[in-house]
């Protein structure tokens, strides 16, 4: 729960508190998502995909500045806590790496947002688009 207090300080400070709210949920659906498709029969709970997101936007915007993220702390905790969700059973790997993909993805929308031209309510209808992505793709497999 540190590394989401800190991370959430960083962009907060950086995104607002919208933009973050819209990271934050997405990664914690794409976590979800991500648990349902690689363990559909098991019960799973807590915020850790969202956690997971959080540290993939970091990597991606420190790349996005042209910052090795391994020359900082951010990098080679994420690279940590990959580890240890391989190593270490009864981990979600399923729920840390969806919510890794979608904070990743989620991030190259949110950003940034002075340096693109994307229009202001794109920014906030990108997230929304990925979580309805996210939802479809949990509702067919479970339909499957």
């Amino acid at each position: 729960m540190l590394l989401a207090y800190q991370l959430g300080q960083l962009f907060e400070h950086k995104i607002g508190s919208l933009r973050f709210a819209l990271l934050y949920l997405t990664a914690l659906l794409g976590g979800s998502v991500g648990a349902l498709i690689m363990s559909p029969d098991a019960i799973t709970g807590g915020a850790s995909g969202a956690v997971f997101g959080l540290m993939a936007a970091a990597v991606v915007g420190l790349r996005r500045d042209r910052i090795n993220p391994m020359q900082t702390g951010i990098g080679m905790t994420f690279v940590l806590n990959i580890v240890i969700t391989l190593v270490i059973p009864g981990i979600s790997i399923g729920g840390h790496f969806g919510g890794a993909i979608a904070g990743a993805i989620c991030s190259l929308f949110l950003l940034n947002p002075s340096k693109r031209t994307i229009s202001k309510l794109f920014e906030v209808f990108a997230p929304i688009a990925i979580s309805i992505a996210l939802v479809y793709l949990a509702v067919s497999f479970v339909n499957a």
